[in-house]
């Protein structure tokens, strides 16, 4: 299989379940509408948007929460998910369209795209705290969005919170998020991932 994938991007999300999940998956780094070894990405994904997840058979997902679950599912044994027809599989899909649409799409997507509106951009960044309120309280007390292990909703939500922090949100201001955060940071597979996506983010703006 092939990860395409975006270096800090909420492909990101992805790297994090390749890694932790022990596929061997390929992750191609993608920069603009090329991939990493000079192929038309449009090929791959028609929306042109990351991730994609190219399966050993040609077929492609394109969206985060079907590729994040579907390499879930490649190793039940990892915990990345719940077990079909169990209540908290639902959840889990519950929390990671809400990541997706709620906060991805409607909050970061606009601050950072240079396509939206002024006006639009300064709503978007007006409800950041908010979002990062409601989650906070989504969150509570506990380690981890789903259950009581580590899931890819985890490493959807890690994803964010570090967008958040680039765009110096203070996630003091609730401290359960921020020791989620910080916790998560230091996982095996979260460090791996973001090393080598930070490496590549260097290599390009040599």
């Amino acid at each position: 299989m092939e990860l395409f994938a975006s270096p800090m991007a909420c492909s990101l999300a992805s790297h994090i379940a390749v890694i932790e999940a022990g596929l061997p998956v390929k992750v191609r780094f993608v920069n603009g509408r090329k991939t990493d070894d000079g192929g038309d990405y449009l090929a791959v994904s028609p929306y042109g948007y990351v991730p994609a997840l190219r399966l050993d058979d040609g077929a492609i997902l394109n969206e985060g929460a079907s590729v994040l679950q579907y390499l879930a599912d490649r190793n039940p044994e990892s915990g990345l998910a719940p077990a079909w027809g169990s209540a908290e599989r639902y959840q889990l899909m519950d929390v990671l369209h809400y990541l997706g649409t709620e906060v991805h799409k409607r909050v970061f997507y606009n601050i950072f795209s240079t396509a939206v509106p002024a006006e639009a951009k300064e709503a978007a960044k007006a409800e950041l705290d908010p979002t990062l309120a409601a989650i906070a309280r989504r969150l509570s007390d506990r380690e981890t969005l789903v259950g009581d292990r580590f899931t890819v909703a985890d490493a959807y939500l890690l994803t964010l919170l570090n967008w958040a922090v680039f765009l110096k949100a203070d996630l003091a201001k609730w401290p359960a998020l921020q020791a989620y955060h910080q916790r998560h940071l230091k996982r095996p597979s979260v460090a791996r991932a973001m090393g080598v996506e930070m490496e590549e983010r260097k290599r390009r703006a040599a």
